[in-house]
């Protein structure tokens, strides 16, 4: 009792529901963690005026034109002996404007507005920090603060860009409120377009957003928007973190997409990088003062082994300041609903997972292993988000299984609301490529789709950007191959190859949808099983865009069979939105039958058949259920409009008998597809299809 924090925070959970929500072996270190982060809350308290305050200094920071067009810059370098500003404004003179020196590392400029009452730095003049170093180095730098950069044709190193609109974007439309069930559309804006070149944010708002819209997706999940140098890092090597990133088009541009997207009841995401940044000196963070720490640990703790990174100091005051600004920077200034955190398994622990494998046991999740500093971080990161936005969306991608990562900061825990499910689309890539189909193994599939901490929410997927990547193969890829180029028309009867493909393709998911998580996410071009990989522009492919784009029109090409997928999506989130699957309670499998290769639950008021055997097919096949009643038809993969045989008629009534069956009280004979139920009124039934 003594490890309790005595100035708890709002909500904080009393000592008796905390013992009841925690298991006893973990205690002690939830309450350890708590103590830490709140110290770390009230140390924000007394020195900053509390974060609202401190999670503002994007407001100070970097360049900012004031209300009466005096100019403040503000850098935070506390390795330099002196730092100049230089840009058009001043004929790039790199002595005429220097900062002046403030406590704690900080430098301030401040320029008085013109004659004529202008501001001394007009909208997008160009700018670059002068650092002088105290072993006499020159050093040219992008402000970290930076809000919008650009590259120029001829050069590879971006330039800082002053960006102030005289006429701002204003948002139109209230964002939208936090979904029971959560759809996500993973989605990278720069090859969302079936042209060989970089897609715009306008292209993506007024052709892709109406495809998610149809889709019945109620999130997006935007990559690659923190801007980077290198296109082919796909997001993940960032070098200026407050900036989206121009290759696409402008702020105000991004800005409108996301209005428009909460127009349509969609709220959107950012994938945000805080678990490491990129080591461009000139544009990006790394030795922004000369020195080898600044933002990052010095030495050998400052550097990814694998990634070839940098690591951030989540210790370091200023560190904090940076990066919780710019979680709030992103939220206000353009209006993102939440955070995916990419990279959170490498932040946790000081091995970065690198050559851990996480059996499970607790020891690999407490111990000196673990980055207290960094997980100090997420938890504030976490906290001051969800205090400030109701309706915050947090995400962790984290493949460790770390206890509590979602369950509220106040317990102890990190206060993420859900994580990956990050073993699932690995499950589904092994089966595929080392099992034929007569061996696949129905309990070994549920026990991965199921193996979860229910009291911490996950978001299931079959296949993430991950799978589509050059190097993997997406899931329609490893079904179906190079049949995919050549025997997708549907004006041609479906060769053995395409049929179980096709077939598999939408089983694969609908399982993955119903039974794997309290959340779902799909990568975008893989609901309608995109034939081809992801490659970026690179030496390697000679720069290639071939491969660096969404052939959308694969889709809007009817006599193809990717339409045939595209709608089963389609429908299959239109049904999970009608019934809530993702919001019910856990699933209850009562049939995982490895003769007849079947696989049977219910959740919420939804049954689910699925017939996985690759020759054979059932009739009056017994399905238990919890709930009596009469059922129907609702979703049936094998519709002719999916691409399947249309061996069913959606008109049949199946009614249950009071025959107790695989621990359940009722059970309905039936031909064996995919069904749900509901209450006794209204009585649904989905089903799938086995495929010949």
């Amino acid at each position: 009792l003594s490890m309790v924090p005595k100035h708890p925070v709002p909500n904080h959970v009393p000592m008796e529901v905390l013992l009841e929500r925690v298991p006893e072996v973990l205690l002690p270190f939830c309450l350890g963690r708590y103590g830490l982060f709140q110290k770390q809350l009230t140390l924000l308290e007394e020195a900053e005026g509390g974060f609202d305050q401190f999670t503002r200094s994007y407001e100070s920071f970097g360049a900012h034109r004031l209300s009466d067009n005096s100019m403040l810059f503000r850098e935070w370098a506390p390795a330099a002996e002196a730092v100049f500003l230089t840009g058009d404004f001043n004929g790039w003179d790199k002595f005429s404007h220097p900062y002046k020196k403030k406590q704690f590392g900080k430098w301030e400029l401040q320029l008085p507005p013109k004659e004529d009452n202008s501001p001394a730095v007009a909208h997008n003049s160009k700018l670059k920090v002068v650092v002088h170093t105290k072993g006499g180095e020159r050093l040219y730098r992008i402000s970290p603060w930076a809000t919008y950069v650009t590259k120029p044709s001829t050069s590879v190193i971006y330039d800082w860009i002053f960006w102030d609109p005289p006429h701002p974007y204003v948002r139109k439309h209230p964002r939208p409120r936090k979904p029971c069930s959560l759809r996500i559309y993973e989605a990278h804006v720069g090859i969302a377009s079936p042209e060989c070149k970089v897609a715009s944010y306008s292209n993506f708002t007024h052709n892709v957003l109406p495809r998610i819209k149809d889709l019945g997706y109620n999130c997006i999940q935007l990559m690659a928007i923190m801007e980077h140098a290198y296109y082919a890092s796909f997001g993940y090597q960032v070098t200026s973190f407050f900036s989206a990133s121009s290759r696409y088009g402008t702020p105000e541009e991004l800005k409108e997409l996301i209005d428009v997207a909460h127009s349509l009841g969609i709220m959107v995401l950012l994938d945000v990088v805080h678990s490491h940044a990129s080591k461009n000196t000139e544009d990006g963070l790394n030795h922004f003062d000369g020195s080898d720490s600044c933002f990052f640990h010095g030495g050998a703790r400052g550097e990814h082994p694998v990634w070839d990174s940098r690591l951030f100091n989540y210790s370091s005051w200023e560190v904090l300041r940076f990066l919780l600004s710019n979680l709030r920077w992103w939220i206000d200034e353009y209006g993102f609903d939440g955070f995916r955190f990419d990279g959170v398994t490498s932040m946790l622990y000081h091995h970065h997972g690198v050559g851990s494998g996480f059996s499970g046991n607790y020891a690999e999740y407490f111990g000196l292993h673990v980055d207290e500093d960094s997980l100090v971080y997420l938890m504030l990161a976490n906290h001051i988000l969800h205090m400030l936005y109701q309706d915050c969306i947090t995400i962790a991608e984290d493949v460790s299984g770390m206890p509590t990562l979602c369950r509220p900061v106040q317990e102890g825990g990190c206060g993420f609301d859900y994580r990956l499910a990050m073993a699932i689309p690995d499950k589904w890539i092994q089966i595929l490529k080392e099992f034929k189909d007569e061996e696949w193994n129905m309990g070994n599939i549920v026990y991965t789709l199921t193996n979860r901490r229910y009291s911490e929410k996950c978001i299931a997927y079959a296949e993430s950007h991950d799978q589509a990547l050059v190097g993997d193969k997406t899931l329609a890829f490893w079904l179906m191959d190079k049949d995919m180029y050549t025997n997708m028309s549907a004006l041609i009867p479906m060769n053995p190859v395409i049929d179980r493909g096709v077939q598999l393709h939408k089983m694969i998911r609908l399982l993955t949808h119903g039974l794997g998580g309290e959340g779902y996410l799909n990568f975008m071009g893989n609901e309608f099983g995109h034939p081809e990989w992801l490659d970026f522009p690179r030496v390697g492919n000679s720069e290639s865009y071939h491969y660096a784009r969404r052939q959308f029109n694969l889709v809007d090409t009817d006599h193809l069979r990717y339409w045939q997928l595209y709608v089963f999506d389609r429908d299959m989130n239109r049904t999970e939105a009608k019934y809530g699957w993702l919001a019910a309670a856990p699933a209850y499998v009562s049939t995982k039958h490895e003769g007849d290769k079947v696989i049977i639950f219910e959740r919420g008021d939804v049954v689910f058949v699925f017939n996985f055997h690759p020759t054979n097919s059932y009739s009056s096949y017994r399905v238990a259920v919890g709930t009596p009643g009469k059922y129907r038809i609702k979703l049936d993969s094998d519709d002719l409009e999916y691409g399947g045989h249309g061996r069913l008629d959606h008109n049949t009534d199946f009614f249950t008998e009071p025959i107790p069956f695989n621990e359940r009280k009722f059970s309905s004979l039936a031909l064996l597809r995919l069904w749900e139920t509901v209450n006794i009124v209204l009585v649904i039934v989905l089903k799938l299809l086995c495929f010949l």
